[in-house]
């Protein structure tokens, strides 16, 4: 028999995160002098996993026997935060203005012919189209190990990312 367990996560942000679209269309625009880039109605609720908490998680996981057999949401924040909210923690921390450059779909589809990444994106739209909530409180209650706040682990990944680029 087969022993697995299933590990989900919201759509990942942290340090050293080179494909998370908060990364690279929010953080890493905001340091480069651009506004950022969103998908969809920036005023809808979208829930985001740090993925210190999702590693963390997933290693406990992997190391307790009774987990398996069963579907995990790793820790992900509470906070009901829209796009435009969590924008604007990167700005703020940044101490940039929050100005955003909205996506429409027709052009998401477009650069889905020309950047492998973005061709998985039309699908995944409805995250970005409605509330999109992740209801981590399965995981809490038996671990109990929460997510990191969102203006605290927004703060940690916009220092690393500063740091990397001292370092280099």
């Amino acid at each position: 028999s087969l022993n697995a367990l299933i590990a989900r996560a919201a759509d990942f942000y942290g340090p050293d995160n080179k494909s998370s679209a908060l990364n690279m269309m929010v953080i890493d625009k905001f340091m480069q002098g651009k506004k950022a880039q969103a998908f969809g109605d920036i005023h809808k609720l979208h829930t985001y996993t740090y993925t210190p908490d999702a590693a963390k998680a997933t290693a406990l996981l992997g190391n307790t026997s009774d987990a398996y057999n069963q579907v995990w949401h790793v820790p992900t924040t509470k906070e009901k935060l829209t796009n435009l909210q969590w924008i604007a923690l990167a700005a703020n921390e940044l101490g940039v203005k929050p100005d955003v450059q909205t996506i429409p779909l027709w052009l998401i589809k477009l650069l889905g012919l020309f950047i492998p990444i973005m061709k998985e994106f039309p699908e995944m739209m409805y995250q970005y189209e409605q509330d999109y909530m992740f209801d981590s409180s399965k995981f809490e209650k038996r671990f109990g190990l929460t997510a990191t706040p969102p203006a605290d682990g927004i703060k940690c990944t916009i220092e690393k990312l500063k740091a990397n680029q001292v370092n280099r």
